[in-house]
């Protein structure tokens, strides 16, 4: 007998194509989908569209305002703000994807386990996150990075090596919210009736979990995915504007806002560019979760 098909469930039974509609019929999350549209095409066809060449040094150009020729102005170095923005961004969004994925693969994970085993797995598991929650997180990633940054550049490469690094380091200390949002959720679903049925008829484990628990938690999920990729999209900002993150030649949108630290005065739009890709970035992501919650969640409609 198929206990999951017997059992009763408290998910959404909606299509994708419902809870799509029911998020464009929004109008803020339908701004929040244009806007990250508008980002996601410039960033994948801006590099083919505008083929000036971002990492191009050229003093006779340097600090060159915003104009026909260079329509975001030109660095100290001479090159172009507007290419190094768009490749930039390639690079940032996928360090907030990447670093997103693990702690919520993480989160979940843990989350799950300590939720739904209990006892002392439960406990060892919270105290677990509880540590991680008590350690300082930036003077810990900047430790981390100083100690490993330079084996890990000679044995994966500049580029890669840090990236991996950055990723690790970000999503590693950024799952202990989502831990506890899922442990909540475990311990509450698992004394409704639904649940008590599938157990009685004799479901296992693993079926139960997949079948009952982790779908109606999905929402809280999604929510929490996607403020951590404008969280770690800031965080890696962060490590960029205070020079421990990507090479200089890496021009990621933080590494650009340190480059033009000394520059602000006179030439803040060097800072303008980056910083305002950063704000729109992560307001659009963060309205987006917002209303996606909205959508999913069977309780909110």
């Amino acid at each position: 007998m198929d206990t999951n098909a017997v059992a009763p469930r408290l998910v959404a039974t909606d299509s994708p194509n419902r809870v799509w509609q029911r998020l464009w019929a929004d109008r803020t999350a339908r701004l929040a989908l244009i806007g990250i549209g508008i980002l996601m095409l410039a960033i994948a066809l801006g590099p083919l569209l505008y083929p000036e060449s971002p990492s191009a040094i050229d003093f006779g150009r340097a600090l060159q305002p915003p104009g026909a020729a260079y329509p975001l102005g030109t660095n100290d170095l001479g090159q172009d703000q507007l290419a190094r923005l768009l490749l930039g961004g390639r690079i940032s969004l996928a360090v907030g994807l990447a670093a997103t994925l693990v702690g919520i693969s993480l989160g979940v994970g843990v989350g799950a386990l300590a939720g739904f085993c209990g006892g002392w797995v439960d406990v060892v598991l919270m105290r677990l996150t509880d540590l991680f929650l008590a350690l300082p997180q930036l003077p810990l990633v900047l430790l981390v990075v100083y100690l490993l940054g330079d084996p890990v550049r000679r044995s994966l490469g500049p580029e890669r090596g840090i990236f991996g690094l950055i990723v690790l380091l970000i999503g590693g200390l950024s799952w202990m919210s989502v831990a506890r949002l899922v442990r909540a959720g475990f311990l509450s679903l698992k004394q409704r009736t639904f649940v008590e049925a599938a157990v009685a008829l004799g479901a296992r484990p693993w079926g139960i979990v997949k079948t009952h628990l982790l779908p109606n938690i999905l929402g809280p999920v999604i929510v929490a995915a996607t403020i951590g990729v404008g969280n770690a999209l800031l965080a890696e900002s962060t490590l960029s504007f205070l020079g421990v993150g990507f090479p200089p030649d890496v021009p990621t949108w933080g590494r650009m806002l340190y480059d033009a630290q000394n520059y602000i005065e006179s030439a803040p739009y060097l800072v303008l560019a980056p910083g305002l890709a950063i704000f729109f970035t992560v307001l659009c992501i963060n309205t987006l979760g917002d209303r996606l919650r909205d959508s999913l969640d069977p309780t909110s409609r």
